[in-house]
């Protein structure tokens, strides 16, 4: 059985300043894992059609334009060839109401975050999320 646990990270935001200080942040950390930020859903697809890397984890916010984080996911669950490669999903946004929550949970995401405001909370929460799972075994793990 292998790990992935130095796959990518991709990062689905469309806030230009969120994404840099996500990338600052997984720097301070000193993780070994590239950064793959993309401004849509849109853009991450046509990444994860065509890349033979395997991704970590997606970390997505949930309101952009073009393709929000809700229907980027829909699209993932309809498509047999993203679906099979088992990424796992999580929103990290700043968005968050219990209905919102509930239609996120309708759909096969694995977790569900609000982005702490303060840059070091930020990062705390963004090590304990890599790090649950870098622990995890995936189906691509064998």
């Amino acid at each position: 059985m292998k790990t992935l646990t130095n796959g990518p990270i991709i990062y689905v935001d469309d806030d230009e300043d969120d994404r840099f200080l996500f990338e600052r942040a997984i720097r301070d950390l000193a993780l070994p894992n590239e950064i793959r930020s993309f401004a849509d859903g849109l853009e991450a697809r046509s990444y994860l059609e065509t890349t033979q890397e395997k991704p970590l984890l997606i970390l997505c916010d949930i309101n952009m334009p073009v393709m929000n984080g809700l229907e980027f996911r829909r699209l993932i669950d309809a498509d047999e060839y993203l679906r099979k490669k088992s990424i796992p999903f999580v929103f990290y946004t700043t968005a968050a109401g219990p209905e919102l929550v509930n239609l996120a949970y309708e759909g096969t995401i694995q977790g569900f975050h609000v982005k702490a405001t303060e840059f070091s909370a930020n990062k705390e929460q963004l090590n304990l999320i890599i790090t649950y799972w870098k622990a995890c075994i995936h189906p691509n793990s064998f």
